[in-house]
């Protein structure tokens, strides 16, 4: 019989997803309907990626009150413009391309800056404004919080890399293709961590160049597992599956349908199938006597999964009106003819009315499944 499982090795996994990150909020949100006021962190390791590692960073800030952090994170996600995460004017949005393609003519002895879709500038300095990082230090310490993950992908070396602040018995891991990297989590980590590819520019810290947290990531629930988790709640932003999403053979899928395409694959696949592999191992452990199971290092990892229970491409289509000019030509000059022909939009759509559609969504299917949350988190 395994050993009984303490608070330290609850983990939340938050996945990457640009706006339908505000979904997350929605479920934490409801996981503190029943919490006393003055409760904490009810899961002490928190691993972030993309949009979710802002999310994550939120509550590790406020580790000593749940209520405050998701308090603190709803009045960003409610408030929410698109400017607040890049330039989205038409004005904006192409000068911010044609500086791009004037830069491709520069000699390769000048220092180019990373060229993007979008500038983003603005999430970094809503980043410095809202968090304050310094509260993570002092939660550690104080027991609040055993560690914080933000997940980056390595342009340089391919490599899946998991940036962690926590306690100070936990240590670096290498695996192919994955490593951790102990570190004193700051803006730069969410830069490069929410640094969607092609749209955003890529981050260069210690000698690499970094970009979105789900590239490259082979293996999702491995930093939680490596920082000593054994249950793990993941909060998802994948959607119902639908039946056929090119089913028209009249004509062919737009550049916008294969790119919300791709970011779902990004954003959704490799999750899926590390927790397929998760169950085949609990199966396995399952079978094997105590003494094989004293002989091997693996162990039972517990998972619960919250996935939206409705389809973020028709929600953001019916906010599609709220999405700024500069974006709505620049998406339409790329293919967008049908609003709700890709994920896209409910990628880039930071705009607080389909934010708070988001939250809601999130509350209401964290609420459906409180009787389940409670007994996996065990309050």
């Amino acid at each position: 019989m395994q050993n009984e499982i303490n608070r330290n090795e609850y983990a939340l996994l938050l996945s990457g997803g640009g706006a339908r990150a505000a979904y997350q909020l929605g479920v934490l949100k409801s996981i503190s309907t029943y919490l006393a006021r003055n409760h904490g962190l009810p899961f002490p390791i928190l691993c972030g990626n993309s949009a979710g590692a802002f999310n994550a960073t939120g509550l590790a800030c406020y580790a000593s009150c749940y209520h405050l952090g998701v308090k603190k994170l709803e009045s960003v996600w409610k408030n929410f413009n698109t400017r607040h995460v890049y330039d989205s004017g038409v004005r904006d949005v192409f000068f911010h391309l044609s500086r791009n393609f004037l830069r491709s003519f520069q000699s390769d002895q000048h220092q180019r800056k990373a060229a993007s879709l979008l500038n983003n500038q603005p999430l970094r300095r809503l980043i410095r404004h809202y968090l304050d990082f310094h509260r993570i230090d002092r939660n550690i310490a104080n027991g609040y919080l055993r560690a914080i993950c933000i997940n980056a992908s390595s342009y340089t070396s391919h490599d899946s890399i998991s940036f962690f602040q926590g306690h100070s018995e936990l240590e670096p891991w290498f695996r192919e293709q994955r490593r951790g990297v102990a570190c004193t989590i700051n803006s730069e980590h969410l830069m490069a961590s929410s640094a969607i590819p092609l749209l955003f520019p890529p981050v260069k810290m210690g000698g690499e160049y970094l970009g979105d947290g789900s590239v490259h990531q082979l293996s999702p629930l491995s930093p939680a597992i490596h920082l000593g988790a054994r249950k793990i709640m993941v909060v998802g932003v994948e959607q119902p599956q639908r039946l056929s999403r090119f089913a028209d053979m009249n004509r062919f899928p737009s550049s916008i349908a294969i790119a919300g395409h791709l970011l779902d694959t990004i954003f959704a696949d490799t999750l899926r199938s590390d927790l397929e592999r998760m169950e085949r191992i609990n199966q396995t452990i399952a079978h094997m006597t105590h003494q094989q199971r004293q002989q091997t290092q693996l162990k039972t990892i517990d998972c619960l999964v919250i996935n939206p229970s409705i389809s973020f491409n028709e929600m953001a289509a019916r906010h599609f009106t709220y999405m700024p000019s500069g974006i709505k030509l620049l998406l339409r000059m790329l293919g967008l003819h049908d609003k709700a022909d890709s994920s896209l939009l409910s990628y880039l759509l930071f705009e607080k009315e389909f934010c708070r559609e988001l939250i809601d969504l999130g509350y209401q299917d964290g609420l459906a499944r409180k009787d389940e949350i409670r007994a996996f988190l065990n309050i």
